[in-house]
């Protein structure tokens, strides 16, 4: 069981170490734990945000925990260099095609959101988000002189089998959730998304007992705001699944809460907090560890298929809200104020 720990920039490495240290607790069997770098950190060190040394470590394990990346720092740097371009490195090189990230409300939490409770009380979203195309990845891309003037160019560009592909993992969740999918795309100005609401119908003939509806992206991000309960797993591309999945994210009241996870076809996976790096608390020691900690129980659930432990981990977050332990971006009158490790401390009392 060999997991790439990659903690990163900003607050990375203090939440990444609180999430080792559940990791670790665990008493896990051949468990093998590797440290790389990545990001800004990889630049300084290496000039490099994605070394080759840590491209090696991330196609030798089964598992990566990643932290954070960048930072203002290192904003200045041409784009081939900046934090970023290690992150989607690692998900090209990986074939990272299928992002999970879960917006859920924990009940303690009701009053963090800046929604009304009642809209936002039980909320349980999955947003499936393809990874690796999309106009974040399309070619031709570039700024050029026409007519005297700079002109910037991207391509939104998706294949069948890219569609296909994360069609399926979509519909497979929705069977082991409610059995709502609900596809977002832009189908009445885009082309590519025409095509990709084509092939979500497609695939609907496979899943019989799923219920699949469309909504154009507009409207699914107006719905996330009006009534966001009315979804159950949101399927989407690169470009609208992160907007989206950001979006999805503030209705829980942090998005500190919320962990991500990054999967190949065979269940090999990155799994990160769906925050950044947060430069302006990093080495404060205040940063939520939460959402990373949350993200080693998604790396036990889908990478090695041990449902108990990620429930265990799951549980003792739940129980060290219910305790009233709150850090800085979720706290309020009547609760417990603590930082990043003592968190980690109570999430461990939790799990023993």
């Amino acid at each position: 069981m060999k997991v790439c720990v990659l903690p990163g920039d900003g607050i990375g490495p203090e939440i990444v170490a609180e999430a080792v240290r559940v990791l670790k607790s665990l008493d896990l069997n051949k468990l093998e734990l590797e440290e790389g770098l990545i990001g800004g950190g990889a630049v300084d060190a290496t000039g490099t945000p994605y070394p080759e040394a840590t491209k090696k470590l991330t196609a030798e394990a089964d598992a990566i925990l990643l932290g954070a990346v960048g930072g203002p720092k290192w904003d200045v740097l041409a784009r081939e260099l900046r934090p970023e371009r290690g992150l989607l490195g690692i998900r090209k090189d990986l074939g990272l095609f299928a992002n999970l990230r879960p917006a859920i409300l924990y009940p303690e939490l009701a009053n963090a959101s800046t929604l009304k409770p009642e809209v936002v009380s039980g909320l349980d979203i999955l947003i499936v988000r393809e990874l690796t195309g999309d106009i974040y990845f399309g070619q031709p891309r570039g700024i050029r002189e026409e007519n005297g003037e700079r002109v910037g160019f991207n391509t939104m560009v998706y294949s069948e089998s890219e569609i296909r592909r994360i069609g399926h993992v979509a519909f497979q969740a929705a069977q082991k959730r409610n059995k709502k999918l609900c596809s977002v795309d832009k189908m009445n100005v885009l082309e590519t998304t025409q095509l990709w609401r084509d092939v979500m119908i497609e695939i609907a003939h496979d899943y019989p007992d799923v219920e699949l509806s469309h909504m154009l992206v507009d409207n699914a991000a107006m719905q996330l705001v009006k009534a966001p309960k009315q979804f159950d797993v949101m399927v989407t591309g690169n470009m609208f699944g992160d907007i989206l999945s950001d979006e999805a994210s503030m209705l829980t009241g942090s998005i500190g809460m919320l962990p991500s996870a990054s999967l190949d076809a065979n269940n090999k996976g990155m799994y990160e907090p769906s925050h950044g790096s947060a430069p302006d608390i990093a080495g404060q020691g205040v940063a939520n560890p939460l959402a990373t900690i949350l993200s080693v129980a998604m790396l036990l659930r889908y990478t090695f298929g041990l449902e108990e432990q990620a429930l265990r981990v799951e549980n003792a977050v739940k129980k060290v809200l219910a305790q009233g332990y709150r850090t800085g971006d979720i706290y309020e009158r009547g609760t417990t104020k603590v930082g990043t490790k003592e968190m980690g401390d109570a999430v461990l009392a939790a799990l023993a």
